[in-house]
């Protein structure tokens, strides 16, 4: 009877590790959904991420695009998949900006998920036609308070980061320019270029070209720090006109709330341990964003301050909810 009871107890024993992992790390493939088509800015930032989290997650990591209704649709697959750290979705700013647009939004952006972690972020360029009587932040601003209803920025879509990044400039600096929506960002650069619209505000990636050629004139970074490849243009900061405006774009990880804790601390040390890797971040870097790692706490407040931030830009702006 000694040696069944003994046997048994072994046998619990062998059976505890079973059962931490379980508990701990996904026990089938993790889908990582991005809101976004094939091809974009997310869509290649969730691609870098795959192979390192799959390494590190020892289950399949496959991308999922659905794309539509400024990335809600995949957000809300997100929201609404099993809490057992197999549906994961990468959230950017613009996932925010679309919340607070929405009159009846189909989940609250700053409760429907658990953060992760940070990914990722990236400032955005502000760029005008070459003959743009300003080179810098300094004139600029003062000649759109020379000519106040008379400079005129675009952006690639209504209610997008890039619109709300031009409203916040706006406010910053007292000055009234007109907005101008075009529907992708190339449209947006030729429009510029063809001298229909003075400036505009965009990812770096949209319009390096352009500018490398001569096409289009930088003005200033909206981010913390000048990029790269651009290593002769300064940041708004720099320029000391306006205080305080920073506007980075960024990426971030989340999971449907009810996560478990247990599997949310997995999820984020793969995460930053991948983002640790030079191959990670060298790839990051190529596609115009710096890599950003950041605890599943730090990311969940960050994306609380950003809803309150852009709620506020939308109401100076007099933007109404759709």
């Amino acid at each position: 009877m000694r040696t069944f009871y003994a046997a048994a107890a072994a046998l619990t024993l062998l059976a505890l590790p079973v059962t931490v992992v379980a508990q701990t790390a996904p026990q089938k493939p993790v889908h990582l959904i991005v809101g976004f088509g094939a091809g974009g800015g997310t869509d290649i930032v969730a691609r870098i991420l795959q192979q390192p989290l799959q390494e590190r997650l020892g289950q399949p990591v496959i991308v999922e695009n659905r794309p539509g209704a400024g990335g809600t649709i995949g957000a809300e697959a997100v929201a609404r998949a099993d809490k057992d750290g197999t549906t994961l979705g990468l959230l950017v700013n613009g996932h925010v900006i679309t919340g607070v647009l929405a009159k009846t939004p189909k989940y609250d952006t700053a409760t429907a998920f658990d953060a992760v972690g940070m990914v990722a972020t990236a400032g955005l360029i502000i760029a005008a036609r070459p003959d743009l009587p300003a080179n810098n932040v300094k004139e600029l601003i003062a000649l759109a308070k020379a000519q106040p209803g008379k400079l005129s920025f675009g952006s690639p879509g209504f209610g997008g980061t890039q619109h709300f990044t031009g409203e916040l400039f706006k406010q910053m600096a007292q000055v009234n320019m007109l907005h101008v929506p075009f529907r992708t960002s190339p449209e947006l650069a030729t429009a510029v270029i063809g001298k229909q619209v003075d400036l505009l505000f965009e990812t770096v990636p949209a319009v390096l070209g352009m500018i490398k050629s001569g096409q289009l004139k930088a003005i200033a970074v909206t981010g913390d720090d000048r990029f790269e490849a651009l290593p002769d243009v300064p940041t708004v900061k720099e320029s000391g006109a306006l205080p305080g405006y920073v506007v980075t774009t960024w990426y971030g990880l989340v999971a449907p709330r009810g996560t478990p804790p247990a599997l949310l601390a997995t999820l984020n040390k793969a995460l930053t341990d991948s983002l640790a890797t030079k191959d990670v971040q060298d790839k990051l870097a190529k596609a115009g964003a710096v890599a950003q790692s950041s605890s599943a706490d730090a990311f969940g407040k960050h994306i609380a301050a950003e809803v309150v931030r852009w709620e506020k830009v939308r109401e100076a702006a007099n933007i109404e909810k759709k």
